[in-house]
Parts: C-alpha cells; structure tokens; sequence
C-alpha cells in the first residue's frame, strides 16, 4: 500500500511539475524568447508585462477615447485605435504590441502584407478568444482545406449573375426604408432623422429576403440577437483570456451561451422548413440558402461520399455568419457615406445628377448601376477613410520566412488597414481629406499597384460577399438620391468606434428635404 501511495505522490508531483512549467512557459519564457527574436530583427515595443502585455493600457486608451465625441474630421486613428497609434508615433512603423503573452507585430510593408495575405496557407488567422466562436464561424474562420472546401461550396451563391437575381429584393426592401421616410417628411416638410437604426433594418431586411427568403421582421430576433453577442465579444476580447475561462458559469459567460443556443434554434428551424420544401419539390433555389443547398447536395452527389459537402452544424455556421456579415458590411458603408456626402454636397449634387442622368426617376436595374462611375469613386473613397474592418489579424504556427523577417511560431501580425489608408506618404498630403476623385481612374491607379488600399482583404480570402453588399448599397444609395436631399443635424456627433466593424457611436443625425 506504501509503494501505491509512493506511487500516486509521484506522479502527482511529476505532473505538478510539468503544469507549472508549462504554464510558466506560456506566461513568461516563451514571450521573453520571442521578444529577444523580435528586437535583434529590428522591432520595438513596450517592454512585456506578466500575463497581460499592453490589455490594460489598451482597454484604458480605448474607454478613454470612446468618452467623447470628436469634431467632424476624418482623422479618427486616435479614437478608433488610440493605444496602436500611440505605438506607431513612440516606436516607428517597425513596432510591435502584446496581446497578452503573444506578441503581435504592426506590418506597414506592402509587400509584405500583400505575401501574407497571398500566402492563406502559412499566415493564419489568430484563434483569438475561443468565445469569439458563440457569434459565428463558417467561412470567415476556417482554415487551409477546410476553408477551400467551404469556399468552393459558398462561391456559386456570390457569382455575378446569381447576386444579379437578388435585386428584386434589395429593391423591395429600399422602397420599405424611403417610403417611411417619405411619410415621416412629407408630415413635417423636413425631418431630423437618425438613419443609422434604419439602415440597419434596411441591410437586415435585405439579407433575410436574400439569404432566406424570409422578410426582416421574421429575422428580427437573430439580428438582435447576434447584434447583443458581438458586443459582448467585444467585452470579452478586452480582457485577457485565460484558458478555460469560458467554461466557468459567470453572467457574461452564461449569457453568451443563451444566445448561442438560441441563434441556432431559430437557424435550425428555417433550414429544417427549407429541406422539407426541398422534399416536396415546393422550394425555390434562387436565394443564398438554397444556392448553398444545391451546391453542398451536388458536391456530395458528385463525390459519392458525405465528407466532401457540409454538416448540417456546418450548414447553421455559415448562415449565421451570412446573417452577421451581410448585414454588418453594407450598413456601415451606407451610413458613412451619407454622413460625408452630407458634409460635402457638391459631392452629393455630382451623385444625385449622375443618378437622375441614368434613371430619372425610374427604377435602378443592373446594368446601370454597374455604371455609376461617381458612385463608386465615392464608396472607393469612403471605404478608404472608413474601412469596415479597420485592421486584419494573422499569425504563424512555425517559423516563417517573411521577405527578409524570420518570425517564430505563436506571434501575430497586424495589418492596420485604415493606417495605411490614411497613410500620407502613400495618398499625399490631402490624405484625411475626403476626394472621391483620387479614384476617378480606378483603384489600381490611385495606389500605384501597391497593395496600400485592403476594405474587403485581399488574395484567396478576399470577401466573398463583396459584390453582393457594393450592389446592395449601390441600390441604396441610388433611392435615396432620387428623393431626398440630406445635410448633417446639429445634434450629429462624430465618434467613430468598433463593435467588430466600425460604427457611429452615437448614431447618424441627419437633416432630410423630399425632392
């Protein structure tokens, strides 16, 4: 019994040991190690600090910054991300922060970011807070064979032609938004009016009919829902994680959880009732879901095996994520736009009379809105000083050679688009200006062929779902001209901020006149 007990104390012990080290490992030897590497390759930084790195000197910056309202000005870096620009100015473009105990290295390099967005298969994206998972994963989150497999499945929702189909419905669901409009103006002569929540429900309508078939009001719940769960990832992310915390049944925890299960249930149920259609021979195929379907049934048909299509879990994640995305991305490009075209109206006069030149008063079809040259140049230059995703995050799983870098496993790069968007050395001294014509012989020509211009990425993981939300807000865009005059409300208050993508704060106060 001596010798079980001697045993038992020693493998404890053993075990206690290997633990600790691990753990010590985690927490200070391999940041301490990866540091060293960094700095003999030229990169600076703050010093790291036990466990949470720059967290809590982040988290204050950004409560700090989010406090107030700024004036009406497109340098909005200090706000939007006041600790990384505090780096950039203290330790030059070569920089780095720390994520905690990772260390993640601020890449201003064209060159460079262009490999590591061209190289999808060594750059990975960062795992991040494994909460981050509750709101969606699906495309947007997998990697190397699983993500091609999933891309393939996915592309022929986003094709052209089939986003073509889907202006009936981005029509239908503008006409809902101006009409209200109308009515609240017509009663009043002209209104003061917060677009954003409409703009929302606009975009929200938009991919439920698009991506389900169904009307806003029947997605209402999801939105609302996936909307209260990013902004408690956005809680959790600023703090540190450590490991297994998810599993403890705090409020926060608990509550993401709910939501989780119950954003699942309401997918669930409209995927079951879209199968049984299928069945009966009832459905129609024309939207994202029943694309997404055929394409997964096809490649299963095609394989003669399961493994090369989708689960059904897998099928939930990326509506969830269709949800989430498509309506997150053109919201928050709508609103910025109008919020500059009500500063700048000589900018809306050139939109509105290109819009009236070709459709009158008529309805927008396709071909002419791929013919919008004004528009484009101005959601080109909107997207420039107000990118959705204000920075991409990838990070390598081994050592990597990048350009003349070699970067150990477990650090992170940071590529900080609205950075170089806002880059004067790249745009010129009018760089924080808003001129749409920078982009009046496309994009290639603005950035000299470099890769200094990212909203939507780049390379193999570009956003599939760009076409489909540039059409969408394109349609928008165009209703809106065609009826309404808008310049900014006195009440409006410019606080850019991110709840995953960049947001107005406080709303989008505008003044609107029916034409």
């Amino acid at each position: 019994m001596e010798i079980l007990y001697s045993l038992v104390a020693v493998l404890s012990t053993t075990f206690l040991v290997i633990y600790s080290w691990r753990v010590l490992n985690w927490a200070w030897f391999k940041p301490k190690t990866l540091e060293k590497c960094l700095k003999q390759q030229g990169f600076r930084g703050n010093s790291y600090k036990l466990l949470f790195g720059d967290i809590k000197e982040t988290v204050k910056m950004t409560q700090e910054a989010k406090s107030k309202p700024i004036n009406f000005t497109n340098e909005i870096i200090p706000r939007v991300l006041p600790f990384i620009h505090k780096t950039i100015k203290t330790y030059g473009e070569k920089s780095y922060i720390w994520a905690g105990p990772m260390p993640a290295l601020l890449l201003m390099d064209p060159e460079l970011i262009k490999e590591v967005l061209n190289k999808s298969f060594n750059f990975l994206k960062p795992p991040g807070n494994p909460l981050t998972k509750l709101l969606a994963t699906g495309l947007a989150s997998y990697e190397t064979d699983k993500w091609s497999k999933h891309r393939k499945l996915i592309n022929p929702a986003f094709h052209l032609e089939k986003v073509k189909l889907m202006l009936p419905a981005f029509y239908l669901s503008c006409s809902e938004m101006v009409s209200k409009w109308e009515e609240i103006v017509l009663a009043r002569g002209s209104c003061e009016l917060d677009v954003w929540p409409y703009l929302q429900t606009l975009t929200s309508d938009a991919i439920s009919r698009t991506a389900f078939g169904s009307n806003y009001e029947e997605g209402q719940k999801i939105f609302e829902l996936q909307k209260e769960q990013a902004e408690l990832i956005l809680q959790a992310a600023q703090s540190l994680y450590i490991p297994g915390w998810r599993f403890v049944p705090t409020k926060r925890n608990k509550r993401m959880r709910e939501i989780a299960k119950d954003v699942q249930s309401l997918v669930m149920d409209i995927i079951n009732n879209r199968l049984k259609s299928m069945k009966s021979g009832e459905a129609k195929n024309d939207d994202l879901l029943g694309i997404l379907l055929e394409s997964n049934f096809k490649e299963i048909q095609q394989q003669g095996d399961k493994k090369f299509g989708m689960t059904l879990h897998e099928v939930i994640e990326e509506c969830k994520l269709f949800y989430f995305a498509g309506q997150e991305t053109t919201s928050v490009l709508l609103v910025w736009t109008l919020i500059l075209l009500s500063e700048h109206l000589d900018w809306q006069a050139r939109a509105r009379d290109e819009v009236n030149q070709v459709f009158g008063k008529n309805k927008p079809e396709f071909d002419g809105l791929n013919h919008l040259k004004v528009i484009t140049m101005i959601f080109n230059e909107v997207l420039r000083l107000y990118p959705p995703g204000v920075i991409l995050g990838r990070m390598t799983t081994e050592t990597t050679k990048l350009g003349e870098l070699t970067l150990p496993a477990g650090v992170q790069l940071l590529l900080p688009a609205i950075f170089l968007h806002h880059d004067s050395k790249i745009w010129g001294d009018d760089a924080i200006q808003f001129k749409p014509e920078r982009f009046s012989e496309g994009i290639l020509k603005a950035t000299k062929g470099q890769l200094t211009y990212f909203p939507f990425g780049w390379g193999p993981r570009i956003c599939i779902g760009q076409n489909f939300a540039v059409l969408e807000a394109k349609m928008a865009l165009a209703m809106i001209l065609q009826r309404f005059s808008f310049e900014l409300s006195p009440l409006y208050a410019h606080a850019p901020h991110t709840i995953i993508t960049l947001q107005p704060q406080y709303g989008a106060q505008l003044i609107l006149r029916k034409l």
